[in-house]
């Protein structure tokens, strides 16, 4: 069972930084796809940047630019650096972990707030 221990998030205005990180136990960061989603009050969950188990990098268009997704296989550690924040960046924050291994393999974090003030 792949536990995933998420860190950070909080309060900041608009404008501001945070950052976001996430351990996993167990060596799995090398064979997966690793990511962030969030989930606004009201919305569906939604993709904010991923990195492909062959190691591309993705981002939602509404952060590029904004946000950097980082990860250290060593660690089994990703961070989310998150500048410019806007109030619409507002949510609550999940670590995600996927691979597939003869099934697939699909596991979250409890979840973080993060709460843009205008």
């Amino acid at each position: 069972q792949v536990q995933l221990v998420e860190s950070g998030g909080g309060l900041v205005q608009a404008g501001g930084s945070l950052s976001l990180s996430c351990a996993a136990s167990g060596n799995i960061f090398s064979r997966s796809a690793i990511g962030w989603y969030r989930q606004a009050q009201g919305k569906q969950r939604e993709l904010v940047a991923v990195i492909t188990s062959g190691g591309n990098t993705n981002y939602a268009d509404s952060v590029k630019g904004r946000f950097t997704l980082s990860r250290d296989i060593h660690k089994n550690t990703m961070d989310l650096q998150m500048s410019s924040l806007k109030p619409e960046d507002t949510a609550v924050y999940y670590c995600n972990v996927r691979w597939v291994l003869l099934r697939e393999y699909n596991y979250w974090g409890q979840g973080t707030q993060v709460t843009v003030s205008s």
